[in-house]
């Protein structure tokens, strides 16, 4: 009797190890759930004119304080921040989109996605949820759509918060991603597996542990859409270094910028550049990190980025009229 449960378990342990290979979509989802039960997060949907909107929120914790707003990076989603995002719950309200265009929001090929359409839809979102003045952080893309709705509705944001180098400064020295572009190549466009076994080599210095389910599901999404994501790219680049040029004024938030040492996207002499355009900000480089330190390193850059927000308090009336 106790061989044939053995061999049961045995039998019952090899059929989950074949699914989670070979059908890993189920696993996917209860993985994404159990890790965003364990960061306090619960996924909705919002509709906004023109999207269906995915995303995760927080129960409100007791306090006044204001509510924090993470942003993902360009083919990038919203479940990359879920370990991020665990310290956080505990003291803030905290709300991950994926940004229209993104993850699971709706995507409309007919529809621009460049940085004034997500500036504008940001602040439409801040609107559906009910959300007068809010923290912002993100990352590259997500950064930069921070900063640039700081800049033109300085009085809905109380702070802002790069975590990874936000796209669109010249660095000093070329990054690996610059030479790559500048050679004509989309890296981060990625048509087959080659591909995004590249983007992942250049994103990460760090490279986190991903559950089969995860990395095969965002293998697929990337290629499947690589075709709109190569729209995408090149709506992007087209204003190469938009962000050096909106920040020539300055914002008023008070702004962190966590920068890592080893990025290869957005070459950490870029931080010099940020230096001279924010001589306020608070910079802080991270050693042995790439461009995702909210994957590679959440823990250590969540208690960072909590250290700032401690800091923090609402922007006030003359302040928010600062910025012209």
């Amino acid at each position: 009797m106790k061989r044939i449960l053995v061999v049961t378990a045995a039998a019952i342990a090899l059929a989950t190890t074949l699914l989670y290979y070979a059908a890993p979509q189920p696993f996917q989802q209860a993985l994404l759930g159990l890790n965003r039960q364990l960061s306090g997060l619960s996924a909705h949907t919002v509709r906004i004119p023109g999207h269906e909107v995915h995303y995760l929120d927080s129960a409100a914790p007791a306090g006044n304080r204001l509510p924090v707003i993470l942003l993902h990076g360009i083919f990038a989603e919203k479940d990359h921040w879920a370990d991020f995002a665990r310290p956080l719950t505990a003291t803030h309200r905290v709300i991950v989109p994926d940004i229209p265009g993104f993850g699971e929001s709706t995507r409309d090929d007919s529809l621009p996605y460049d940085y004034a359409a997500h500036t504008a839809r940001l602040l439409a979102l801040m609107d559906a949820w009910g959300i007068g003045q809010a923290h912002l952080a993100g990352n590259s893309m997500g950064g930069t759509i921070a900063a640039l709705l700081a800049r033109e509705h300085p009085e809905r944001v109380a702070s802002v918060a790069f975590i990874g180098a936000p796209h669109g400064l010249r660095s000093p020295r070329p990054s690996r991603m610059d030479e790559l572009i500048d050679a004509g190549q989309r890296p981060l466009v990625a048509p087959d597996a080659p591909a995004f076994e590249a983007m992942m080599g250049l994103v990460f210095e760090k490279r986190p542990f991903l559950p089969y389910p995860i990395l095969h599901a965002s293998e697929q999404a990337a290629t499947r859409n690589a075709a709109s994501n190569a729209r995408l790219w090149d709506a992007q680049l087209k204003d190469r270094y938009l962000l050096q040029r909106r920040l020539a004024q300055g914002l008023p938030q008070p702004t962190l910028a966590l920068w890592g040492e080893q990025d290869r996207v957005f070459d950490i002499s870029g931080a010099r550049t940020l230096a001279g355009l924010l001589p306020g900000a608070r910079i802080e480089p991270l050693p042995g990190i790439g461009h995702l330190p909210m994957m590679e390193a959440p823990g250590d850059t969540a208690q960072r980025y909590l250290g700032f927000l401690s800091q923090q308090r609402p922007l006030g009336a003359s302040q928010a009229q600062a910025a012209p």
